[in-house]
């Protein structure tokens, strides 16, 4: 076998194994975003629910009589302080 046969056979192994190496990097990385796009989803999820809890606590807010609206503003507040600090949780998270 010429040294130029042995040489190029060589390269061609080693382009392989580069091939083989990068493909694995590919699929970690769909891999990865995966993950985060799951994670983003579920999180998503929680988020959206909060926000549908906030509006209905916001709604009986505004459905109640001017005398008995106080008694329901401590419910929209708790809401909305569980669905900021979750909004902020889910931004921390996905920032980094």
């Amino acid at each position: 076998m010429s040294t130029k046969k042995a040489y190029k056979e060589k390269i061609e192994a080693e382009l392989d194994l580069a091939e083989a190496k990068l493909a694995e990097l590919k699929a970690e990385a769909k891999n990865s975003a995966a993950d985060v796009h799951i994670k983003y989803s579920e999180h998503a999820d929680k988020l959206e629910q909060m926000v549908n809890v906030t509006k209905v606590k916001l709604k009986e807010l505004d459905d109640a009589r001017e005398d008995a609206w106080e008694h329901l503003k401590e419910g929209v507040e708790s809401a909305w302080g569980t669905l900021s600090a979750a909004v902020q949780d889910a931004a921390a998270k996905f920032k980094k």
